[in-house]
């Protein structure tokens, strides 16, 4: 009785969690400048988007997503190799052991018949399984400890799944063992299942148990005699072979019935079986219930998201499914630091050392402004940070195991801040700007109204003046685009991986470079891709670059840095009355003196 309300309370708690859930992804948003739907007309456009891909070609996409990147982890199996056996050893081992021994009335049983849970194949298979998460669980260690694999934080919630995870497992193996050596268990399966009651005949099945399953009793003790053997063996035959295979086939449990057995008749006294079978019970009645709120719930959420994205298109999907689908990204994050390892930005994170320019951890902070969490000034200004300095190069969501959109996340956020605060901040200076600018398919309101080039302005007049006092500053207003010479046109080519201003030894003497040399190497090339190229010129930098050309042999996109600072420079000592018209008629030695 005790026990049933434990399992239905656990199953109600289940399910107001999967209720919350979705009413979450049906009634938040990710940012405030997207439209708002009300949360009937997201459930009513859901439900069409299902059906329209459900009775169409597209349902061709849902079965390939279903197995080659459900079933079959393909997107884990691109990136590493060992990874990927690790999870799917820990999927596939707990699954199939929901599947077959925790779900058994509804599954095992209807499906087989003669279905018993300690009979071959399934007692061998229920083994098979175990040993199979124990061994991802083992690569697991070996990648974290050994290897030290880059990987996200873990928080303290998420080490309550861990462990419970781990109890299940645990406790169900010693359970296991404790049941192959407990007398007590054996004399209740006598009484359920034997055909006799002949004390003789039952000593005989004993002593078989004794010998051939491990069973440890304090009445009879080897060594036997055969023909004690051979008439308990007939018995076993006759009344336990059709339920019961030998013990040794359930090879996790037997062994650790070995390692318990010099403590067997304190185990026993103790009621170890019925503790185990307590523990066993209670965790895995927890974990159900404790599921919808943990990071596990990317079980649920991960294939949701796989198939989703497998069939919507960022342009011709309801905007009311857009939204609904990026709340609902956000259960199916796994944690794994993939896109982390793959942003072009992460550079800049070890550099400034703000962890939220990384996806992955950008990623967790989105969940508490969706959920309408007030963030601190400083939680604020770091996740801006980190938003601002995406260059939109789409790794993160091309890399991604649950196959989140990230891209399109960072898009929202992004205007979201903006919105909030229209006049931005310097960070606005980086390839962000750039980034935006290019990116058309956003807001069109808030790029018509907030023009990115007046906005830089605005933010560079909010700076203090550096103490470079050569530092010339030109006119206001625009200088036209041709500023430099086509030579030195590379600038276009920059994608804002700060790799230029990561090595600059300029850069590196200073704790605040910024406010020592205005605009920084990555910042200039963005301001050039603009076209403010006054900006540019006014930057402090110009006048102290050693050029050491350090900058532009650590140039991924063989971007010339060191060149275009320095043809800068000259152009602002001549001043803009001498760009760019007459630029075209000079050679390369006139240009540059």
């Amino acid at each position: 009785m005790f026990f049933n309300v434990l399992l239905y309370g656990s199953l109600l708690v289940f399910f107001v969690g999967l209720a919350y859930k979705l009413i979450t992804w049906f009634s938040l948003q990710i940012a405030a400048s997207q439209k708002d739907f009300k949360t009937g007309q997201r459930v009513v456009q859901c439900i069409k988007g299902i059906l329209g891909a459900v009775f169409s070609t597209r349902i061709l996409s849902l079965l390939k997503a279903f197995v080659a990147d459900i079933l079959v982890q393909r997107r884990i199996l691109k990136e590493d190799s060992l990874r990927w056996a690790m999870h799917m050893l820990i999927f596939w081992g707990f699954m199939l052991l929901l599947l077959m021994h925790g779900l058994e009335k509804w599954i095992s049983e209807p499906l087989f018949s003669g279905y018993a849970s300690t009979a071959n194949p399934f007692f061998f298979l229920r083994d098979i399984f175990a040993l199979m998460v124990l061994a991802g669980v083992g690569l697991a260690l070996y990648r974290r400890f050994v290897l030290k694999v880059p990987r996200l934080r873990t928080k303290a919630a998420d080490h309550y799944a861990i462990w419970i995870l781990a109890v299940i497992m645990f406790s169900g193996i010693l359970l296991e063992g404790a049941k192959i050596l407990s007398h007590r268990e054996f004399m209740r399966m006598v009484q359920d299942y034997a055909d006799t009651d002949d004390p003789d005949e039952v000593k005989a099945l004993e002593s078989y148990w004794v010998e051939a399953m491990g069973l440890s009793s304090q009445r009879v003790h080897p060594p036997f005699s055969p023909e004690t053997l051979k008439k308990g063996m007939e018995i076993h035959e006759m009344s336990c072979q059709s339920c019961h295979a030998s013990s040794a086939w359930a090879f996790t449990g037997y062994a650790a019935s070995a390692i318990m057995r010099p403590l067997a008749k304190k185990l026993e006294q103790a009621g170890t079986v019925d503790i185990l079978w307590t523990i066993h019970i209670l965790a895995c009645f927890l974990g159900l219930a404790y599921l919808p709120f943990s990071k596990m719930f990317h079980i649920i959420a991960s294939p949701i998201s796989l198939l989703v994205n497998s069939v919507m298109d960022q342009e011709k999907s309801h905007p009311a499914n857009l939204v609904t689908r990026q709340v609902m990204e956000l259960d199916a994050c796994t944690r794994c630091g993939t896109c982390s390892l793959r942003c072009s930005a992460a550079p800049a994170s070890q550099s400034r050392g703000n962890t939220l320019i990384l996806p992955s951890e950008k990623l967790q902070f989105l969940r508490k402004i969706t959920a309408g969490k007030k963030l601190s000034e400083m939680e604020l200004k770091v996740l801006r940070e980190g938003v601002y300095l995406c260059t939109s190069c789409e790794r993160c969501t091309v890399v991604c195991p649950s196959g989140i959109n990230l891209k399109a996340l960072w898009s929202n956020v992004r205007e979201d801040l903006i919105e909030r605060e229209p006049q931005g901040e310097a960070l606005m200076l980086s390839t962000f700007s750039f980034a935006r600018g290019l990116d058309r398919s956003g807001p069109g309101d808030v790029q018509e109204d907030k023009p990115l080039k007046d906005a830089w302005r605005t933010v560079i007049e909010k700076w203090q003046p550096t103490e470079q006092g050569s530092v010339v500053t030109l006119p206001a207003g625009p200088v036209s685009e041709g500023i430099l010479s086509r030579d030195s046109g590379t600038f276009a080519s920059c994608f804002g991986c700060q790799n230029c201003t990561t090595v600059c030894p300029v850069v590196g003497m200073y704790e605040d470079p910024e406010s020592k040399l205005g605009l920084l190497p990555h910042q200039i090339m963005a301001s050039l891709s603009m076209g403010l190229g006054d900006l540019a010129c006014s930057a402090g930098m110009l006048w102290s670059c050693v050029t050491c050309y350090q900058c532009q042999e650590h140039c991924p996109q063989m971007v010339e840095v060191a060149d275009i600072l320095f043809e800068l420079k000259n152009i602002a000592i001549r001043g803009p009355e001498r760009s760019p018209s007459s630029f075209s008629g000079m050679n390369q030695s006139d240009r540059l003196t």
